[in-house]
């Protein structure tokens, strides 16, 4: 007796008995329930890996951007010290030149008594560069310098220490931008991870398995490409 006796004998409807023989799948497709497990298998065993992946390129990109933060923070502290000892140190030549400006007017109309006082109102230092100054006659010396701010000895403090934190400062900012492009590349990976999850996730909805595998197939060279790229990425600080 034929299916369609044995579906008409009991009692279906044609209708019913056609979505019956629709529902399974022809002799021979080769739709294997065994290789579909295998093949979600795969996709699970993907997914797993790419997540942890993806959790620690993620990670790594917050660590280079901490990082890349504190740097920032830290060049414009220096930055900030750098600029307060400059402006300490440019009152104290103001300080210096008033004074030898004090000095130089007596000396010019030859006021010894206030040449004196403008003298013993030198800063100790300022005393130094001034008496060397005054060892290359300037009076009669042609090739003398114009004062003693100009002179070898006339040392600042906080000329020396603003400089030196101003470099430190761009130090720290050079730094900052290096960490700032490795917190971006791991982003970007971590963007490429992401593109993964999406691809094998989609996979397993296509009923045509060769749209199934192309996907796949896409996803595990993004995979390699980007664990390449994860490799080769400096390792987080910390």
């Amino acid at each position: 007796m034929t299916r369609w006796s044995v579906t008409m004998g009991e009692g279906r409807s044609p209708s019913d008995a056609g979505q019956e023989i629709a529902g399974h799948p022809a002799h021979g497709s080769g739709h294997s329930p065994l290789h579909d497990r295998v093949v979600s298998i795969v996709e699970a065993v993907l997914l797993a890996i790419v997540a942890l992946l993806a959790a620690w390129s993620g990670y790594a990109s917050a660590q280079w951007s901490n990082e890349s933060q504190l740097l920032l923070a830290q060049a414009d502290t220096a930055r900030a010290v750098a600029s307060r000892a400059l402006l300490a140190a440019d009152a104290i030549r103001d300080l210096d030149s008033s004074t030898f400006d004090a000095w130089f007017t007596a000396f010019v109309a030859g006021d010894l008594a206030d040449m004196d006082l403008a003298e013993r109102r030198f800063r100790p230092g300022f005393k130094v560069a001034f008496d060397a100054w005054l060892a290359t006659d300037p009076a009669q010396n042609p090739d003398a310098v114009p004062g003693p701010t100009y002179m070898p000895e006339y040392r600042l403090r906080g000329v020396a220490r603003g400089r030196t934190l101003d470099a430190k400062a761009e130090a720290r900012y050079a730094k900052a931008v290096t960490a700032g492009g490795n917190a971006d590349d791991y982003v970007r990976i971590t963007l490429f991870f992401a593109t993964v999850l999406f691809l094998v996730g989609v996979s397993g909805h296509f009923p045509v398995r060769a749209a199934r595998y192309a996907l796949i197939a896409v996803a595990v060279a993004i995979i390699l490409f980007s664990v390449v790229q994860l490799v080769g990425a400096p390792r987080p600080p910390g």
